[in-house]
């Protein structure tokens, strides 16, 4: 592993973070990641965050068209309810703090806990809970389905609202609408091995495959022996779309967990697309990428999200961050 000690990793990462992004203003020792330009009067601010190791969610994010701020906590370990609260402290811009919350029982608890003490403080807050996997109900870190690749297009959909000068309650509104339309599936080619333990984290012998996995490594629906890129796009697309059921375009996020290659992605986004166009789905819009990962894991996941005519628009809308820009 390319790290001094798993005891600084995240402070280490948080530090190359500001010496790469100026735009960002970056607080190692509170472990807060804020827009350079916050906070913006009379703008709703989006805070996000949850456990290292899905880099470059949620700081990756932060910036004119997305998050106004995020929270990292330890690695695949909540953020604690101070941080989110120095979160919203900074970025209030007097409209309104939006919380973007992954469906994760310590991510829940602690945002719903930083919220009551930021009301407290004068500032108001309103959560969303991202929960678009669909491989499994509940698991291991949730009561109910886990938050992965929707939170992408919540905040970035939802963040572009924001900087139209959308009011709170329309920015949730939006950021509600995007979650009820997106549906993810994950597939793990290989375990992830976290800098603390340094070893995998669970054994995925060579030559299988676990299919529906979660981004800290939960177990998926089965396992299986290796298939081929197509046959994982099929399972996977299937999953989806027995649950969403769009009658109308979509957004489409081929994800990597972290250590898949580009080359890799790309071919398996030309078998996405073959199985999505063969289901009569029209895609709008495609992100291919590492984007929600899981440290080392091999493996990728797909994300589907309906839009509409103002969805589409909020998604095209420019965006400046480290990870994602377009449009400036």
């Amino acid at each position: 592993m390319l790290i001094n000690a798993p005891e600084t990793v995240v402070a280490d990462a948080l530090r190359g973070m500001a010496a790469a992004h100026p735009g960002l203003a970056v607080d190692v020792g509170n472990r807060v990641v804020v827009r350079r330009d916050a906070p913006v009067a009379g703008k709703v601010a989006l805070v996000s965050g949850g456990g290292s190791g899905h880099e470059p969610l949620h700081a990756g994010f932060v910036g004119p068209g997305m998050l106004s701020a995020a929270c990292p906590g330890e690695v695949f370990t909540s953020p604690v309810p101070d941080q989110m609260v120095r979160a919203a402290a900074a970025v209030d811009g007097g409209a309104g703090v939006l919380f973007v919350v992954k469906n994760y029982t310590g991510d829940v608890l602690n945002f719903e806990m930083a919220a009551e003490l930021a009301e407290d403080e004068g500032v108001r807050v309103t959560q969303v809970v991202v929960d678009d996997d669909v491989a499994v109900t509940d698991s291991l870190y949730t009561a109910g389905r886990r938050g992965t690749g929707a939170t992408l297009f919540v905040e970035k959909i939802a963040g572009a609202a924001a900087d139209e000068g959308a009011p709170l309650e329309q920015v949730a509104a939006v950021a509600r609408r995007v979650n009820d339309s997106s549906r993810s599936f994950g597939v793990a080619l290989g375990a992830v091995t976290t800098p603390a333990k340094g070893s995998p984290t669970f054994d995925l012998p060579p030559g299988e495959l676990e299919l529906g996995i979660g981004i800290h490594g939960e177990p998926g629906r089965e396992r299986r022996p290796m298939m081929t890129s197509r046959e994982i796009a099929d399972f996977s697309v299937d999953a989806v779309l027995d649950d969403l059921r769009p009658t109308a375009p979509v957004i489409v996020l081929v994800n990597g967990m972290g250590a898949t290659p580009l080359l890799e992605l790309y071919g398996f986004n030309a078998e996405v697309q073959r199985a999505l166009s063969g289901r009569g789905v029209v895609v709008a819009r495609t992100l291919v990428g590492n984007y929600v990962t899981s440290l080392d894991m091999a493996g990728c996941s797909v994300t589907v999200c309906q839009v509409d005519e103002e969805l589409l628009r909020l998604w095209d809308a420019p965006v400046e961050t480290p990870a994602l820009r377009w449009g400036r």
